[in-house]
């Protein structure tokens, strides 16, 4: 039966702050009203309407198969007959970190979560417990979730401490973050060379996908390492968007550098809610029951989302998928490139592996600042468009955009066409 959105949403708006359980989901950012999705499948997806979308948000990373990929399904189905949870061990919890730290070698031991959130909240207490010291170092731009200590802005100066980024935290939990400029090693030995002594932890996602698609530069991972490894800080790989997007494993396994500690979601879980973090043996003994440093949760190691995650990763697993999700990605991107040029309209369109973003601008986008100085209302104006011509983009110019293994030529062809159309009425 089709239902309007907008009844939907105002129905939502009276029993759901703002009407959505996620903010960027409420479309505040590009105008209009949010779509109510039904179902998906392979790379569609349909609104209450019945509407078909082409999907570039897949579910924000994690469905990198494609909707409803046969063997997640399956698998979820038949661990549900078996029940839902259980509150105890599962060989379903073994297997899963087995394949992991198999896959990504700076993991020797893993523990189970619920969302990404959950995963680096945990990682930043036990590199804290680890190391004994409080303070942290996050960079612009970089979301690790909506814990307090991540929930810190930029102050004034580039290696300045942190300040609220939000009501509800605490000005003296803020300050203990440090917040610098993506792809500024030079800030981040700035920052060591005045409070090192201090700074338990530098978190980073590898390859940014929430301030739209930045690429890190030459040498900053590299910068990362070395100076964490010579301050006594442990660095912490934020792999919940990268981690099996770019190949079977994490995003350090291409940049050949062995973070301490790694957090994952989205992938592993094949679009159930889970999370994840690992690190070095040494580490992660001294979580509880092994050592002091307390972390739990009731639906940790969930059976339907292990029976997800294993299925995805198994499919994920011979790498054959990598390269032709990679292509199609990058076979989008020039021709959307070759578009807005055409047109004369400035365009960034940044890419990494099967990851993209559109940035209305001209300049380098390179960081934070860089990103936030692009045209806004331009990139809501092309989002609306194409969600007009039936191709779903994520509604912020600051998310990144993802190809599956269910997109085929023909919808790279029917993008591009949708882009024509667009880009003749803006």
């Amino acid at each position: 039966m089709e239902k309007d959105p907008s009844i939907l949403f105002r129905r939502a708006g009276k029993v759901i702050p703002g009407g959505v359980n996620s903010p960027v989901r409420a479309f505040r950012a590009v105008g209009g009203e949010p779509l109510f999705i039904s179902r998906a499948s392979g790379s569609r997806v349909y609104d209450s309407r019945g509407k078909e979308y082409i999907d570039y948000v897949a579910s924000w990373g994690p469905m990198i198969l494609g909707h409803a990929h046969p063997a997640v399904t399956e698998a979820v189905a038949r661990a549900a007959q078996s029940g839902t949870s259980y509150g105890a061990p599962t060989e379903a919890e073994i297997e899963m970190a087995e394949i992991i730290t198999g896959a990504i070698p700076s993991v020797e031991k893993i523990r189970m979560v619920n969302s990404g959130t959950e995963a680096v909240m945990s990682a930043v207490r036990l590199a804290r417990a680890f190391t004994g010291r409080k303070r942290i170092v996050k960079f612009e731009g970089c979301y690790h979730g909506h814990s307090d200590s991540l929930l810190a802005k930029a102050g004034s100066g580039i290696a300045t401490f942190g300040i609220p980024g939000s009501p509800g935290v605490p000005a003296e939990l803020a300050a203990l973050t440090i917040t610098l400029p993506f792809n500024d090693g030079g800030a981040l030995r700035s920052a060591f060379s005045s409070a090192g002594h201090e700074i338990a932890c530098v978190i980073v996602e590898p390859v940014p996908g929430n301030m739209g698609v930045v690429p890190p530069k030459e040498g900053f991972l590299e910068t990362l390492r070395e100076t964490t490894a010579a301050g006594g800080s442990l660095l912490i790989f934020d792999e919940v968007i990268t981690g099996f997007r770019l190949t079977f494993g994490g995003c350090q396994n291409l940049a050949g550098i062995r973070p301490d500690l790694t957090c994952l979601g989205k992938i592993i879980g094949g679009g159930l809610p889970v999370g994840a973090f690992g690190g070095k043996k040494e580490i992660m003994d001294r979580l509880a029951p092994e050592g002091p440093v307390y972390q739990a949760g009731t639906l940790s190691g969930n059976p339907l989302a292990m029976a997800a995650g294993i299925a995805t990763l198994k499919t994920l697993r011979d790498g054959r998928i990598y390269p032709v999700i990679n292509k199609l990605c990058e076979e989008l991107c020039r021709e959307l490139r070759g578009r807005f040029r055409r047109k004369g309209i400035p365009v960034r369109i940044q890419q990494y592996g099967s990851m993209f973003t559109p940035f209305f601008t001209a300049e380098e986008v390179a960081d934070y600042q860089t990103a936030a100085r692009s045209d806004t209302g331009a990139f809501a104006g092309f989002f609306r468009e194409m969600l007009a011509g039936g191709i779903n983009l994520p509604p912020s110019q600051f998310e990144a955009s993802f190809i599956s293994g269910a997109h085929r030529d023909a919808d790279i062809d029917a993008t591009i066409t949708a882009a024509d159309r667009a880009l003749a009425k803006i």
